[in-house]
């Protein structure tokens, strides 16, 4: 008989809310349990088994020299290794650090910042270690984080959309907020997973899922200044979740 697979679920520089969401599968979450062994998972358990782990999730950005060492080990003990949400994918909103002076920033924010031990800048998990599979979103979506694990446990690949917020607009059969209400919208850009979600309450997207492959960014901005927006209109928005991925540039 095959040993029952483990599970580890980590966090670093994060607001936990991609753990919240592995807990919100509430039903999912139990058969899920009912095929592995969750070795760490300190959101819901003071449990901690040691690894190696089969699978393990790690949310949360790169931001002192601790978290550094912590996710090199954390890849040493894991087979499999999925970064989860916009901070470990893309170094979160606290990557907005990286565009200005953190010495500054710490003066300004703490009485004492000699107590403070930060690095300069907040990296996504894939700048210091391997990673097997990157999981979007802010938080990230249910259903694409039991598609992952549903996939590890059976051995074949995810099988995740690699396309804009667009294409699950068009799925849905929603009608395009840009066009039809002059609302500005990153779904052109974004990379999909999230199922629309803003759109379909008549709101633009916000990019929270980060930069679709080759996004048209050059094509998408003179269409965003048509709804209104400013020149620092248009930068802001792309300073949000995934402040610090490349791909907005692209």
């Amino acid at each position: 008989m095959m040993d029952t697979p483990t599970l580890a679920i980590f966090k670093l520089a994060s607001c936990d809310g991609c753990q919240l969401t592995v807990l919100d599968c509430e039903d999912e979450l139990l058969t899920l349990a009912g095929q592995v062994r969750i070795a760490h998972f300190l959101e819901a358990s003071s449990t901690v088994l040691p690894g190696p782990y089969d699978v393990a999730l790690v949310e949360g950005s790169i931001t002192t020299a601790a978290d550094a060492e912590r996710i090199r080990r954390i890849r040493a003990e894991s087979r499999v290794l999925v970064a989860i949400g916009a901070c470990a994918t893309a170094g979160g909103i606290q990557a907005l650090r990286n565009f200005g002076d953190v010495a500054e920033f710490a003066s300004v924010v703490y009485a004492r910042p000699d107590y403070i031990e930060t690095l300069a800048t907040s990296t996504p998990v894939a700048d210091h270690v391997r990673v097997d599979f990157e999981l979007r979103g802010c938080p990230i979506d249910r259903r694409q984080l039991l598609e992952v694990l549903t996939a590890f446990l059976a051995g074949r690949k995810p099988d995740l959309p690699d396309t804009s917020v667009c294409t699950e607009c068009k799925r849905r059969g929603l009608t395009c907020v840009m066009v039809a209400d002059g609302t500005p919208c990153l779904g052109p850009v974004t990379h999909a997973g999230c199922g629309a979600l803003c759109p379909a309450y008549r709101r633009g997207c916000f990019g929270c899922f980060g930069p679709m492959t080759k996004p048209n960014v050059a094509a998408l901005v003179p269409r965003l200044r048509e709804t209104g927006m400013t020149e620092a209109d248009v930068d802001r928005v792309f300073l949000t979740f995934n402040a610090a991925s490349g791909g907005w540039s692209s």
